[in-house]
């Protein structure tokens, strides 16, 4: 349905439009087993989920995918980034909770290839920046993010143009609490001008 829109809006999937997708495994997640019975898929190992999202990749425009298994599970976590963090990228939110001896574990065991990164998850903008400068050593990419109950407050969108990532989850355009921030983020387009540059870090 998702691509349906998008080319009867006239955007080309994976060119215009990409997916990015947070399915938040460890709600499913009991036993050691996925339980994906709700909706028909019955239940999966580690290994059968990674092949799960594998053929999406392989049909779908999916550029990344964040929390795709449980928090817990680092050693799915390891086959899942040696399968697709080739292709696409592998976000860890839950299994790091923004904290730097959790990212430096997934660094040392290739868990991921990149962390969404919550400055109030963790405490202090000081501790955000050492969590992202691990990830700019390790080659990772990383996604600035909000968390619930967010006020209009648009630091993070300052924060995360600061940082030059490149991303930012948010949410859609849907409350006021989310359209602040992009509208600041086109605030600070208007006042860099031409200095204002955007590399695309899914490209």
């Amino acid at each position: 349905m998702i691509i349906e829109a998008i080319e009867a809006a006239r955007y080309l999937p994976g060119k215009d439009i990409a997916i990015a997708l947070d399915p938040a495994a460890s709600s499913f997640f009991d036993g050691g087993i996925y339980d994906l019975s709700k909706s028909g898929q019955g239940k999966k190992t580690s290994a059968q989920m990674t092949a799960f999202y594998e053929s999406w990749v392989e049909k779908y425009p999916i550029v990344s995918i964040e929390d795709g298994l449980a928090e817990n599970d680092w050693d799915g976590f390891r086959e899942h980034t040696a399968v697709l963090g080739s292709r696409i990228q592998i976000v860890g939110d839950d299994n790091y909770v923004t904290n730097t001896r959790f990212i430096e574990r997934g660094i040392r065991e290739k868990s991921t290839n990149a962390v969404l990164i919550k400055l109030n998850q963790i405490g202090t903008v000081t501790e955000t920046i050492e969590a992202i400068n691990l990830c700019r050593k390790a080659g990772w990419g990383f996604v600035i993010s909000h968390r619930s109950g967010e006020t209009e407050d648009p630091f993070i969108a300052d924060f995360s143009v600061a940082m030059g990532g490149g991303q930012l989850k948010t949410g859609s355009v849907c409350r006021s609490e989310r359209i602040a921030k992009f509208n600041r983020l086109i605030e600070i387009e208007d006042e860099l001008g031409r200095a204002a540059v955007f590399g695309n870090p899914l490209a």
